[in-house]
């Protein structure tokens, strides 16, 4: 589903309490993975086979299809000649993930609502994972007329402008290996779809110190993206303000710029980044 823009309703309405999504809105073999990573997770000793099938009561074959496919995605590991299971390095990489995103997030939210409170706009920050960035942290305005997102949500990069920064912000052997054989999804005719075309809206990401989504996303938003940048330089996530298009005129985008700029700058020097006089 896209982003959209909506119209704010602040009406109160009543809540639906005790209310479960029927049993076909969810898969069956994901609930059984994730409570595979979720039992080792509070288990603190290595399970075997028979430990999982007893705990779990999953069929015999479902059970190995699940753990051949968490052991081949590198979530948990067999250790011999034991033969138990415990978690496997993307856990590891999942946890520490979510730990610097939380923190990361919480460092953020000053500087995002100090753009926020300038402009009356939506403000985001997120972080790459793959070819998706990922929101992290997020602030709207008071406006009636305001972004349909949401923390936690990926979109495909190539099509945001946060994407761009982030994307820019790889070296470029890594660009080329996370593009490598993808096909570019179109979400409006002004999606970037050629793979060339994106690596030079990344050089002149990466030149200009911003990004920019000229409605490439959702028709009718437009969005000024910066990078922010960690004690190393890396550059770890991405801010942006987020305008609808009927009201980004040129005074607008002048007015965005320098703030979403100071903010991912000062965010970036509490994060311990310290450029080279000049730079």
């Amino acid at each position: 589903m896209n982003n959209q823009l909506l119209v704010r309703d602040t009406r109160r309405r009543p809540v639906a309490r005790g209310i479960r999504p029927p049993a076909s809105a969810s898969v069956k073999s994901a609930q059984r993975a994730l409570a595979i990573i979720e039992l080792l997770t509070r288990t603190e000793r290595p399970l075997t086979f028979r430990d999982l099938e007893e705990t779990l009561r999953y069929p015999r074959s479902s059970l190995h299809g699940l753990l051949h496919t968490l052991l081949a995605g590198g979530w948990l590991e067999l250790h011999d000649p034991s033969r138990t299971y415990t978690l496997g390095i993307r856990a590891w990489e999942a946890g520490k993930a979510y730990l610097r995103a939380t923190s990361l997030a919480q460092r953020a939210m000053p500087y995002l609502s100090r753009v926020r409170d300038a402009m009356d706009e939506t403000v985001q920050l997120a972080i790459l994972d793959g070819r998706h960035n990922v929101y992290v942290a997020k602030v709207d305005g008071t406006q009636r007329l305001v972004l349909a997102s949401e923390v936690g949500r990926r979109l495909e990069a190539h099509a945001t402008g946060l994407g761009k920064v982030l994307l820019a912000g790889l070296p470029v052997a890594e660009i080329d290996r996370r593009l490598a054989g993808v096909s570019l999804e179109r979400f409006t005719p002004n999606t970037i779809t050629d793979i060339r075309a994106l690596k030079r809206a990344l050089d002149r990401t990466r030149r200009r110190g911003y990004g920019l989504d000229n409605e490439e996303y959702t028709m009718g938003v437009r969005c000024i993206a910066v990078p922010v940048r960690d004690h190393t330089g890396q550059v770890v996530a991405a801010m942006s303000v987020s305008v609808p298009t009927v009201r980004f005129d040129a005074r607008r985008r002048r007015q965005a710029l320098p703030l979403v700029q100071k903010a991912a700058r000062d965010l970036s020097l509490a994060l311990g980044y310290g450029p080279e006089p000049g730079a």
